[in-house]
């Protein structure tokens, strides 16, 4: 076996035992910190992750729990038991409740809830829709991203497409590409937007902020967004309106980068505030107003146009009252299909 080298390539006794890797420190690591020490001596793992197994008493200098920072002398003895690491859990099933919209042997369609991860990452390796998937539908583990083509953020709500078998999600994927998916959504926005618009933009990452996108990215993908206004209602002095959104591409954040680019950022979004007024720390809505009501695709199988819809969840109703805009607004449902039916045929 060979043994793993320290930074100034001495190696390090290194002994696989049942529940723990033991370390004998050389004398050449007088002086260094045990985290640094510790992430040459073993490559497997991240430093983070090490430092994270220091502070949790997880590792013993000499028999003696101690901290990240320990500066080493150099001989002594360590012994590290690695934790369970969480992206293990990341793709196990965990009895999640979902609301099943509708349901055959090819897809299943989903309103998903705000506050639920769709997909296992850094931050929130579980109780994620996916892991749900899992739990209801064990068949999925086969499939890529347990069949999963499409994504809504962590604080939207509303309607999601999920395949279960390996030709419907090549078949949804495709319709994604080709932008024959038809995804709406019902937004609410600070400010007086114009009656109707189109916003192309590009979408991509930030380059002064990596956790926000940015539109007009020189890097960023080609994005299109199409709006227009249902409703006009106030917050003390400040206009507020509700949006019908229509995507034409289905960029990360695309509508909440897309409307804040305008001037006109969502209530509630913690990220894209840009022209938010100061009233709206007032405003009791602490997710970004924003709800996926509507969706259409042709069936993976039987190439069926099928539509689905859903009303906004109760936080987003009961925001209505609270802006002066009356739930009449909303969209109705044979309108919805009218209006998606002239689109198939334009």
């Amino acid at each position: 076996m060979a043994l793993p080298q320290t930074p100034d390539s001495n190696p390090i006794d290194y002994i696989d035992e049942e529940d723990f890797i033991a370390l004998e420190i050389p004398l050449e690591a007088s002086g260094e910190r045990l985290d640094k020490v510790l992430a040459g001596s073993l490559p497997d793992y991240s430093r983070n992750r090490l430092k994270a197994w220091v502070e949790a008493g997880a590792v013993m200098v000499d028999g003696k729990v101690t901290k990240a920072r320990y500066l080493l002398r150099g001989g002594e003895s360590v012994k590290v038991f690695p934790q369970e690491m969480p992206e293990q859990f990341a793709f196990s099933p965990e009895d999640i409740v979902l609301d099943i919209v509708y349901e055959d042997d090819s897809i299943i369609v989903i309103n998903k809830p705000p506050g639920l991860v769709v997909h296992p990452a850094a931050g929130n390796w579980t109780g994620t829709l996916l892991n749900g998937l899992l739990f209801h539908y064990p068949e999925l583990k086969s499939l890529p991203r347990a069949g999963i083509v499409h994504r809504l953020d962590k604080d939207t709500s509303g309607l999601m497409v999920v395949a279960r078998t390996s030709h419907a999600q090549t078949a949804l994927v495709r319709q994604l590409q080709e932008r024959t998916v038809g995804r709406r959504y019902l937004s609410w926005v600070w400010g007086d937007t114009p009656s109707q618009g189109k916003v192309l933009a590009s979408v991509g990452r930030d380059q002064r902020d990596r956790l926000r996108m940015a539109a007009g990215s020189p890097q960023g993908k080609p994005a299109a967004t199409l709006f227009r206004r249902l409703a006009k209602g106030f917050f003390g002095e400040s206009v507020v309106s509700l949006l019908e959104c229509r995507l034409e591409t289905g960029r990360t954040h695309q509508i909440r980068v897309h409307l804040e680019s305008l001037g006109f950022p969502i209530l509630g979004d913690p990220v894209y505030r840009k022209k938010t007024p100061g009233i709206a720390k007032s405003l009791p809505f602490e997710r970004q107003a924003l709800h996926a009501f509507a969706l259409s695709l042709q069936h993976p199988l039987s190439n069926e146009l099928m539509t689905w819809f859903r009303l906004p969840p109760k936080d987003l109703m009961e925001l209505m009252p609270l802006i002066n805009i009356d739930a009449d607004a909303l969209p109705k449902e044979d309108a919805l299909l009218a209006s998606i039916q002239n689109e198939r045929h334009q």
